[in-house]
């Protein structure tokens, strides 16, 4: 009984080994990234500031703008390593899963990903210009335009970051479907709440205006009616019992 409680003692400390290696490993990568993205912060900056002509960027604190740019720096590698950071998260979850369920984490990975992704370059390429147009829209004579790099940029972050959490919902359905706690009949039925909701999430992510608010319904509205077809699939996938 104690040998087998010594194995089971050394087994978790396997683990707990194997995960700190990964977590070393992904912040090596990370701060690699970082240094690499740091030494293309100008470009990093006009690449999100050439959306807005004639937008420049002010600091009012000695050590802001370096800080803006460290930020920004490990923002940019963070999106960049995201595929190998989730990779490293799935490959210590792996072993602990049937081949089936290997299968569908691959998948998982895989979507996850491409449409964290969708949802920045949509984002960026268009509901962001509007956005700006719409915030620079208020300057006059005597109101100029000055942001600081600071607020800027996590303007442009939570705005970008909204948009590719919001592209997950199709997988939010699948794997909500998949442990059974929601069905394709309710979402269906729930439809006109859905809009409501909807419409709600997009006011709020978007300029108070009416054109970019349809530009993020569509696609969420979209991005609902893919979760009711995965939910169906995965009800379809069920096994049946009973006559």
């Amino acid at each position: 009984m104690a040998k087998k409680e010594v194995e089971m003692e050394m087994t978790f400390y396997e683990h707990l080994d194997e995960l700190r290696k990964r977590i070393i490993i992904i912040a090596v990568i990370i701060l690699i990234a970082t240094v690499i993205c740091f030494a293309y912060v100008e470009d990093i900056i006009f690449f999100l500031t050439n959306k807005a002509e004639n937008l420049d960027l002010i600091y009012t604190t000695p050590a802001e703008a370096f800080m803006s740019q460290i930020r920004l720096s490990f923002f940019v590698g963070a999106l960049l390593t995201l595929p190998f950071t989730l990779h490293q998260i799935f490959a210590f979850v792996m072993p602990a899963l049937r081949k089936k369920e290997k299968k569908a984490a691959i998948l998982l990975l895989f979507f996850m990903v491409i449409l964290f992704y969708t949802g920045l370059l949509f984002a960026y390429y268009v509901v962001f210009p509007y956005a700006l147009y719409f915030f620079l829209g208020f300057s006059t004579e005597g109101l100029l335009p000055l942001f600081t790099i600071s607020n800027y940029i996590s303007f442009v972050v939570s705005f970008l970051l909204g948009f590719g959490l919001v592209f997950q919902v199709p997988l939010i359905f699948w794997f909500l479907g998949r442990l059974s706690i929601i069905s394709s009949a309710f979402l269906r039925a729930n439809r006109k709440y859905a809009l409501l909701i909807i419409a709600i999430i997009s006011s709020v992510i978007t300029p108070p205006d009416l054109f970019s608010m349809l530009l993020m319904m569509g696609p969420l509205l979209l991005l609902f009616e893919i979760g009711i077809l995965l939910v169906r699939l995965t009800e379809r996938r069920r096994p049946r019992y009973g006559g």
